[in-house]
C-alpha cells in the first residue's frame, strides 16, 4: 500500500490554526522567481526612475492599443523598453541584486541606441536587409548580444544558448552531415535577416508580445491591485463551505478564477497554496498529494480562458485566426481538465478520510458577492468585448478601463493614484520575461525560415515514424516535452510550432489541432522535472518531497497529458476543439465530449485507486482499460493496426460496459475482498 492510499496521520484538531511558515513562503517565492525572474528591489532615485520607465511603457502600449502605431515602430519601441527595464531590474548575477550599477545602465543605453539607429534609418534601413552596410552589421551584432544577455538575466542561460546553437546551425550549414546540411549563411546575411527584417527578432513573436501579451499583463496587474485575487480566493472559500471535500474544491475553483487572468502557473500555485494548504492539512490531505493538487491547479492557469498563457496569443497569430477562436477551442479541454481534477478531489476526500474544516470569514457569501461581485464583470470583460466584435487588443484595453472604473465602487478597492501607478508599473514589469523570450525566440524562428529547417525536421520525424500518425504524434509530443524542460513554455511553443507542427499537418492533421497539441505539451513542462517549478513551489509550501509531489501532480494532470492525442489521432477529436469534424455535425462534438468525459472519469478513478472504495488490482486494470477504450478508441485501433497490420474498428460501448461493471461490482461489495487479484 502506497502512502497515497492511506489517510494522513496526526491531523491537527479542528480548533488548531495551521499556517504556512515564512521559510516555506520564501522557498516558494524562489520558484516564482525562477519562472518570472529575480528582480532588483530598488528604492530612491533608481526605484523612481525604473517605475517611471515602466509606467511610460504601459502608457505607450495602452495608446498603441487604441491608436494606430506603425508596425515597425511598435515592435522596435516595445523591444527597446523591454531591454532597458531588463538591464535595470535584473542583475548581472545574484550577488549584485538590489542596486543599479554602471554595467546595468550602459547596456540599457546601448539597447536604446541600437533601436534608435534602426528607426532613424527608416525605409532605407529595411531595404538593406539583403546587403547590409558595415555599420548595420556592427549595430546588429551589438543588438543581438544585448538581447541574449537580457534574456539570460530574465529567463536563465538555456534560451540564449539555444539561440546561439541555431545561429551556429545557420552559419555552419555546409559542414553538417545530411540531412541537416544547407547552403550556409555568412554574418552579414544572418544579421540582416534577424535584425533588419520583420522575420527574425522583430517577427511574429515580438508582434504578439507588443500587441497582446503586455496588454494582458497590464490587465492582470489592474485586477490584482483592485483586490480581485483576494476576492476570488475568499469567494471560493465561502462558496465551498466547511465540508470535508471543501478544501480540495476550493483549490480547483480558486485556481480557475485566479489562473484565468494571471496565466502564470507558479504564481497561481503559490498564491493559492499559502491560503489553501492549511485547509488541506486540517482536512487530512497527505502533504505530497496536497502539493500535487496545488500544482495541478496552477497548471490550469495556463490552460484556462481568457488568457491561457502567452503561447495562446501566438497560436492566434501563427494560424491567422482571432484570439476569440483560440478561447473557443480551449473551452472543452479546460472543462474536461477541471472536471477530472474535481473528481479526483472528491475521491481524495474519501480516500484520506477528510475532516470538516472550520472557516473564519468576515462576510457571508451573499455579503461578499454584493460588495465585491463586480470583480466578475472585470474578469469576463475581455470576452464580452470580443463578442461585441472588438479586436483582442481593443478588448483587453477596454477591459482594463472597465476594471479601473469598477474599482471605485468600493473605497478599499479603488485604484487611487498610488495603486494606479503600481498597477501600471507591475503590468510592464510582469511582461518582461515573456517579451525577452519572444524576442530571443525570434532568432530561432528567423533561422528556421532562412534555412528551411522546419520542412527538413518534419520529413525526418515522419521518416522515423514510418508514416504512422500515431508514432509521429508520439515523437512530436516527446520533442515538445523535452524542449519544454529546457526553455519557458512560450519559447517551447514557438520553437516547436515552426519545426514540429509541419510533421503533423503533412499527415492530414488540421493546423489548429496540431498547434493546440503542441501548446498543451509545451505547458506540461510546468510539472515535469527537472524544471517542475509548480510542484517544487507547492512542495516548499507543504513541506513534502518535491519529486513525490511532482509524481502526484502528474496524476492530477492526467487529462492534460491524454486529451491532446484525441485532437490529432481520432478523426472526431477536433470536436473537442469545438470544430465540426469532416462530414460530421454538432452531434459528433457532443458525442466525442461525452465519450472523453466518461473515459477521463474512469482513468481518474484508476489513478486515485478509488471508486466507491479502494480498488483491487483487477478493478484498477479494468478501469484503465475502460478509460482507454472511451478516450482513445482510434488510438487503440492504430496500435492494433501497427501490431497486426490490419485496420480494426469498433465502437466505444465496451468501454462503457467495463467501467459501469466495476462501479456496480463495488456497489455490491462495499468492503474490499480479502484476496485481490
Amino acid at each position: 500500500m502506497s502512502s497515497n492510499d492511506t489517510p494522513a496521520k496526526d491531523v491537527p484538531a479542528q480548533d488548531e490554526i495551521v499556517t504556512v511558515s515564512d521559510d516555506a513562503l520564501r522557498k516558494a517565492e524562489q520558484f516564482v522567481e525562477a519562472e518570472e525572474g529575480a528582480t532588483n528591489r530598488l528604492s530612491g532615485w533608481a526605484g523612481t526612475a525604473v517605475t517611471a520607465i515602466a509606467v511610460a511603457m504601459t502608457l505607450f502600449h495602452l495608446y498603441a492599443a487604441y491608436a494606430i502605431v506603425p508596425t515597425q515602430e511598435l515592435r522596435y519601441t516595445h523591444v527597446a523598453f523591454t531591454l532597458v527595464l531588463s538591464f535595470l531590474l535584473f542583475p548581472l548575477a545574484a550577488r549584485f541584486r538590489n542596486r543599479v550599477r554602471w554595467w546595468d545602465i550602459i547596456p540599457g543605453l546601448l539597447a536604446v541606441a541600437t533601436i534608435a539607429y534602426a528607426l532613424w534609418g527608416g525605409e532605407d534601413f529595411t531595404d538593406r536587409a539583403a546587403v547590409p552596410e558595415r555599420w548595420d552589421i556592427a549595430v546588429g551584432v551589438v543588438f543581438i548580444v544585448l538581447l541574449l544577455e537580457a534574456t539570460r538575466r530574465t529567463t536563465g542561460p538555456i534560451m540564449p544558448v539555444v539561440a546561439i546553437v541555431f545561429i551556429a546551425y545557420a552559419m555552419l550549414g555546409p559542414y553538417l552531415p545530411a540531412p541537416w546540411t544547407h547552403r550556409g549563411y555568412d554574418l552579414a546575411r544572418l544579421v540582416g535577416h534577424l535584425f533588419i527584417t520583420l522575420e527574425g527578432v522583430f517577427g511574429v513573436a515580438v508582434d504578439v508580445s507588443a500587441t497582446l501579451i503586455i496588454l494582458f499583463t497590464i490587465y492582470g496587474a489592474f485586477l490584482h491591485q483592485s483586490g480581485a485575487g483576494k476576492f476570488f480566493i475568499d469567494f471560493s472559500l465561502a462558496l465551498m463551505g466547511g465540508k470535508p471535500n471543501s478544501a480540495g474544491r476550493t483549490v480547483v475553483l480558486s485556481s480557475f478564477l485566479l489562473g484565468g487572468p494571471s496565466g502564470s502557473g507558479v504564481a497561481t500555485t503559490v498564491m493559492i497554496g499559502t491560503v489553501a494548504y492549511p485547509m488541506l492539512e486540517k482536512a487530512g490531505f497527505e502533504k505530497n498529494a496536497a502539493g500535487g493538487l496545488l500544482a495541478a491547479g496552477g497548471l490550469g492557469a495556463i490552460l484556462s480562458p481568457p488568457v491561457l498563457g502567452a503561447a495562446a496569443f501566438l497560436i492566434a497569430e501563427f494560424l491567422k485566426i482571432g484570439y476569440l477562436e483560440v478561447i473557443q477551442m480551449a473551452i472543452i479541454p479546460t472543462c474536461l481538465y477541471y472536471l477530472s481534477l474535481l473528481i479526483m478531489v472528491e475521491l481524495d476526500a474519501r480516500r484520506f478520510g477528510a475532516h470538516d474544516v472550520s472557516l473564519h470569514l468576515d462576510m457571508t457569501l451573499g455579503q461578499m458577492t454584493r460588495r465585491y461581485g463586480f470583480h466578475f464583470v472585470s474578469l469576463l470583460a475581455v470576452v464580452i468585448f470580443m463578442l461585441f466584435g472588438y479586436s483582442a487588443s481593443l478588448s483587453v484595453f477596454y477591459a482594463t478601463l472597465t476594471t479601473f472604473a469598477l474599482s471605485f465602487l468600493r473605497p478599499e478597492t479603488a485604484l487611487v493614484p498610488k495603486k494606479l501607478v503600481r498597477a501600471m508599473a507591475d503590468g510592464s514589469i510582469g511582461a518582461l520575461n515573456a517579451a525577452t523570450t519572444c524576442a530571443c525566440a525570434g532568432i530561432v524562428v528567423g533561422v528556421v525560415t532562412l534555412t528551411g529547417l522546419g520542412l527538413k525536421f518534419s520529413s525526418i520525424v515522419i521518416t522515423y515514424a514510418g508514416g504512422s500518425l500515431l508514432l509521429t504524434a508520439a515523437y512530436t509530443a516527446l520533442i515538445v516535452w523535452i524542449i519544454g524542460l529546457a526553455v519557458p513554455v512560450t519559447a517551447s511553443y514557438i520553437i516547436c510550432a515552426v519545426i514540429a507542427a509541419p510533421a503533423l499537418t503533412k499527415l492530414g492533421v488540421p493546423d489548429f489541432a496540431a498547434h493546440m497539441f503542441i501548446f498543451y505539451y509545451a505547458v506540461l513542462s510546468e510539472v515535469s522535472p527537472p524544471t517542475a517549478l509548480s510542484p517544487f513551489a507547492a512542495a516548499a509550501i507543504t513541506g513534502g518531497d518535491p519529486y513525490r509531489t511532482t509524481l502526484q501532480s502528474w496524476k492530477y494532470t492526467l487529462p492534460a497529458f491524454l486529451v491532446p492525442f484525441v485532437f490529432v489521432v481520432d478523426p472526431q477529436g477536433v470536436g473537442l476543439l469545438l470544430k465540426i469534424p469532416k462530414d460530421g455535425s454538432w452531434i459528433d462534438i457532443l458525442l466525442i465530449t461525452a465519450k472523453t468525459t466518461l473515459g477521463l472519469l474512469a482513468l481518474a478513478a484508476a489513478a486515485q485507486n478509488w471508486v466507491l472504495r479502494k480498488n483491487t488490482t483487477l478493478e484498477r486494470a479494468l478501469l484503465v482499460l475502460s478509460g482507454l477504450l472511451l478516450v482513445f478508441p482510434a488510438l487503440i485501433e492504430a496500435i492494433i493496426e501497427l501490431i497486426v497490420g490490419r485496420d480494426i474498428s469498433y465502437t466505444f460501448v465496451p468501454g462503457v460496459l467495463i467501467g459501469l461493471g466495476v462501479v456496480l461490482w463495488q456497489a455490491r461489495t462495499p468492503t474490499q475482498p480479502a484476496v485481490t487479484t
